[in-house]
């Protein structure tokens, strides 16, 4: 059994540029994640490109990143947001690209506190929602009940991609 830390000393803020190895480190191991439990290789990962596009995103203030640190200022979590337009949402809104949080660290909150995070900027920059994406498949079930409890409603469709 792993011993989960407590909730207290746990910080979320702004992700500057000296996150990003950091924080594409959990990239890869979100991604990993995933892979793993569809068993398929959907994802082309690189650290050092992955760290490089994150450091233009953050720079060019298209990417919003929230990383939240224990008590000891290591990275434990993060969640990414970028801001896109739609009629159909009048206006401005937010979309979650991804939310990680470390598996020694789940269960305590930390999820909650980024995702709380995530509405307080998109509150401060006038979106009308946030929205995200879950696979559906039945290994992301808890994934889609995390997102539900913290008040997201399923709105219909499936996110589909087309490679350029």
């Amino acid at each position: 059994m792993i011993a989960r830390p407590m909730n207290t000393g746990f910080t979320v803020q702004s992700a500057i540029a000296d996150d990003a190895q950091d924080v594409a480190v959990m990239v890869g191991e979100l991604l990993s994640e995933i892979m793993d439990a569809v068993g398929v290789q959907a994802f082309n990962f690189d650290l050092a490109e992955t760290t490089s596009r994150l450091r233009d995103f953050l720079k060019r203030e298209k990417y919003f990143v929230f990383v939240a640190r224990d008590e000891r200022g290591g990275l434990t979590g993060f969640i990414t947001l970028y801001e896109s337009y739609a009629l159909y949402a009048e206006g401005a809104f937010g979309a979650i690209a991804e939310l990680y949080v470390r598996p020694m660290y789940r269960a305590n909150g930390l999820g909650r506190r980024l995702l709380d995070q995530a509405r307080f900027f998109g509150i401060s920059r006038d979106w009308t929602r946030l929205e995200v994406t879950t696979p559906p498949l039945p290994q992301f079930d808890r994934t889609l009940a995390f997102y539900e409890r913290e008040g997201f409603a399923i709105s219909g469709g499936r996110k589909l991609k087309a490679d350029l």
